[in-house]
């Protein structure tokens, strides 16, 4: 059985909803802040009970922008991020499978209605997101695109990442979130139905995701939120072992100006606190978090990365990268990934 068959096989007829996964994989364990649990609190319940990401998928500034949901499942993000971007902006759910499209498609009128729009701001399309080419969406045209826990799910996963880098706009940004490997796994549990369905037989090992990110375009991807993954399965675990597994969230942006390493041109930010949600410290990834009215010195992919994006606006910027001062320090290379495992409960949101 092929990915894409058991991905529609496994989310469609095995599951009933997310009370039937086996693992954590598959399941957010993160608080979400205020303004996200408000959203959450506007999805139906239907919706909420076919939930199998494992992270927020809601970056900050969203206001107005056109959004592609790779992998939106029966709709969960792509309704919470209908209320981030507004009225005025737009979402776009792509799915393979029939029996989650149904839920989302099913539910479009209720959101509208419970958002108080006059017109629905999201749609689903029927696709295969190693295909994306065969859905016909026009090069350099979405601000954003988010995915949850759907990329391990993908066996041409290098076809997804360059799809993702042609679709966005110059500046734009790849944000996702995924399971990974802290190792290559062997073909006998990529094949296996029920591990691939619970998103750790096709999880990545965490350097061929860089290596692939950096070869479709996005250069210096940004670590934002990991954990280790706990697999209470015993049978799950006693095949997987001693291999580990991590959710992580990444953001990968859309600049050809990005070098493949931190360097230092003696450049340095100010966040304005201007962020809605954010105004004490706006958090780029989880070793930059830039407090309001302080100056913050960073390399110079750190600078473009605010300065050539939608977050420019939100920030006073010093330097002109006309001398180079050499590496910038702290631009490591060891596994990225958090070393402990969170025990709370698995929420839906």
């Amino acid at each position: 059985m092929d990915d894409l068959t058991n991905a529609r096989t496994y989310y469609g007829k095995v599951l009933t909803g997310s009370v039937d996964l086996r693992t954590d994989a598959c399941a957010t364990l993160e608080t979400p802040a205020p303004a996200m649990r408000a959203a959450l609190a506007n999805v139906h319940p239907d919706v909420k009970a076919r939930y199998y990401g494992c992270g927020l998928v809601a970056p900050a500034c969203l206001e107005g922008a056109r959004i592609l949901d790779l992998g939106s499942g029966a709709g969960q993000d792509a309704f919470v991020l209908a209320q981030c971007v507004g009225e005025g902006g737009a979402v776009i759910g792509v799915d393979a499978t029939p029996e989650q499209l149904a839920v989302a498609r099913a539910h479009i009128e209720w959101h509208r209605n419970r958002f108080s729009y006059a017109k629905s701001n999201v749609e689903f399309v029927e696709g295969d997101i190693a295909r994306l080419d065969a859905v016909n969406f026009e090069p350099n045209s979405f601000d954003i695109i988010v995915s949850n826990c759907v990329f391990n799910l993908v066996d041409d996963k290098a076809a997804v990442f360059s799809a993702a880098h042609r679709l966005l706009k110059p500046g734009g940004e790849l944000y996702f979130s995924d399971v990974y490997a802290d190792r290559r796994l062997p073909t006998s549990l990529r094949l296996d139905p029920v591990l691939h369905g619970e998103c750790l037989g096709g999880a990545l090992y965490w350097n061929d995701f860089l290596r692939i990110a950096t070869a479709a375009g996005f250069l210096d991807p940004c670590l934002v939120a990991s954990r280790m993954l706990a697999i209470s399965d015993d049978a799950i675990a006693a095949k997987v072992a001693p291999a580990r597994f991590y959710s992580a969230t990444y953001r990968l942006f859309k600049l050809d100006c990005l070098e493949s390493a931190c360097e230092d041109y003696g450049q340095a930010v100010r966040y304005k606190g201007s962020v809605a949600g954010h105004e004490g410290v706006f958090v780029l990834d989880d070793h930059h978090l830039i407090e309001a009215g302080r100056v913050f010195p960073g390399c110079g992919n750190t600078y473009a990365m605010l300065q050539r994006t939608r977050f420019a606006p939100h920030f006073d910027f010093f330097g002109e990268a006309t001398v180079h001062y050499g590496a910038f320090k702290g631009c490591g290379t060891e596994l990225p990934f958090a070393a402990t495992v969170e025990t709370k409960t698995a929420s839906c949101c």
